[in-house]
């Protein structure tokens, strides 16, 4: 499944700050909705502070709906000038059912072979629900979008818009997704800003 763009657009994606499961390397679902530690909070702010840095002219912060992404994109309008926030749900991390709160090393062979966790969402239904959310993005795609979610959506994301491998976002870092419309085909250039 690949999102086709009608016009070339940038968006930029942020994984919210870490949470005590982060923390700790253990599995932080969709269906647990925790906090930022206040580690977090400050990774969001130094993030914040650096963007503002880069001015990457965000017009828009569209988050979704956990307290952690919430806060992470709460702390970050503030430093970018109480930039306007939309809260989409869609863009909420994978539903990890009885993963949750167990080491990720544990599950990560699964997690890669494409294993329902039981009691969670499938990489199919997660992946269709990402898709879901870049459609009810399309509004937004001339305001330079700032997305803030959870590291699966930002794997998912990057797969949908054409990139290669399996990324990998830590917490409180950038990345830039550049898409190039073309006819037939959209070309991809994804790039991490803070790192430049």
């Amino acid at each position: 499944m690949t999102y086709q763009a009608d016009r070339p657009f940038t968006l930029y994606f942020v994984r919210h700050g870490v949470t005590e499961p982060n923390f700790r390397g253990f599995r932080c679902g969709g269906d647990l909705d925790l906090p930022m530690m206040d580690i977090g909070c400050d990774q969001a702010y130094l993030l914040a502070k650096q963007v503002d840095r880069m001015n990457l002219r965000i017009g828009v912060i569209i988050a979704g709906s956990l307290l952690r992404t919430r806060q992470t994109a709460s702390i970050m309008s503030g430093v970018l000038g109480e930039v306007p926030i939309v809260i989409e749900p869609l863009l909420n991390e994978r539903k990890l059912g009885e993963w949750n709160n167990r080491p990720i090393a544990e599950t990560e062979e699964q997690l890669a072979r494409h294993v329902t966790p039981p009691g969670g969402e499938s990489e199919d239904d997660f992946t269709r629900r990402i898709a879901s959310a870049l459609d009810h993005l399309r509004p937004y795609v001339d305001r330079r979008p700032l997305l803030v979610s959870s590291k699966g959506v930002g794997r998912v994301l990057n797969g949908l818009l054409g990139g290669q491998g399996r990324m990998q976002v830590g917490n409180g870092e950038i990345v830039e997704f550049a898409v190039a419309s073309s006819p037939g085909q959209a070309a991809l250039r994804v790039s991490r800003p803070h790192q430049a």
